[in-house]
């Protein structure tokens, strides 16, 4: 493990693991942190060494000089490039991967666009930044969603209430309502939950030009998405893959919750 100084952010942690020699840059989901792909080790760890980064109001990685007015007016896109860069000045410039899930994708995509002669694959499990989400869309910008947002963050019964309301309407399921409540069941978990999505809510990844990138240096791209997944389905990226060069993509019997065992199982046992 180590930590990287990026100008103008902050303090941020990774994680190493992986036998493999090449080297994956990974960014995880929501309330993870940088290990959390460790759990492929038969599958994608045994051909890359990951450096798996903390995000921001998670592990430890710690944002420095921010106050809350700018945390809510979000980090600059032009930061994320600060990632790499900064990684190579430690590692040296070399080809890498990248490696992300949910909310990371932002990230690994976000790089795409800038700094894709340098990257050989991308792999995206239950990406978010595709499609986007129209519910982090209307709590992100839209005026009213941003103060309901600071509310329901602040309140002691608003999250656990409205979380309610959204499974009766079958808006999420089971599996996406344990994965929100554990997130939002203390005044320091909505507090990190509202920091988070603020705080990225301009990464917002332009996919003509990544599409353009992916074809123009031939980046191998893999796509895995849950088939149960109510958050972020294949169907609703669709015309975001025909885009895309070639893509291996996969649609596996499982929610959102991806990262785990069975997907190791499932890819280790692909047809060669």
């Amino acid at each position: 493990m180590g930590f990287l100084q990026l100008p103008g952010l902050g303090t941020v942690h990774y994680h190493e693991y992986g036998s493999g020699t090449k080297p994956m840059l990974a960014f995880h989901g929501y309330g993870m942190t940088g290990k959390q792909f460790n759990v492929l080790q038969q599958s994608i760890l045994t051909d890359y060494h990951v450096y798996g980064f903390d995000h921001f109001f998670h592990g430890q990685s710690v944002l420095k000089g921010w106050n809350e007015k700018q945390i809510l007016a979000g980090m600059p896109k032009a930061m994320v490039k600060l990632y790499l860069h900064e990684w190579f000045k430690v590692y040296g410039r070399q080809r890498i991967s990248l490696m992300a899930y949910s909310i990371g994708a932002n990230f690994a995509l976000t790089l795409i666009e800038d700094d894709a002669d340098m990257i050989d694959e991308v792999i995206l499990m239950a990406p978010d930044g595709l499609a986007g989400y129209k519910g982090f869309t209307f709590l992100q910008h839209h005026t009213v969603g941003r103060l309901l947002f600071k509310t329901i963050s602040k309140s002691q019964w608003m999250a656990p209430w409205l979380l309610k309301v959204l499974k009766r309407m079958a808006m999420i399921d089971d599996s996406l309502y344990t994965i929100a409540y554990n997130e939002i069941d203390t005044p320091k978990k909505r507090e990190d939950v509202f920091y988070t999505l603020n705080l990225i809510r301009f990464l917002q990844p332009d996919m003509a030009k990544i599409a353009a990138q992916v074809k123009k240096y031939n980046i191998k791209c893999r796509l895995i998405f849950g088939s149960d997944d109510m958050l972020f389905p294949k169907k609703a990226v669709m015309p975001v893959i025909e885009l895309l060069n070639n893509p291996e993509v996969h649609e596996v019997p499982m929610g959102h919750w991806l990262v785990t065992a069975a997907l190791d199982l499932y890819l280790v046992n692909l047809p060669a």
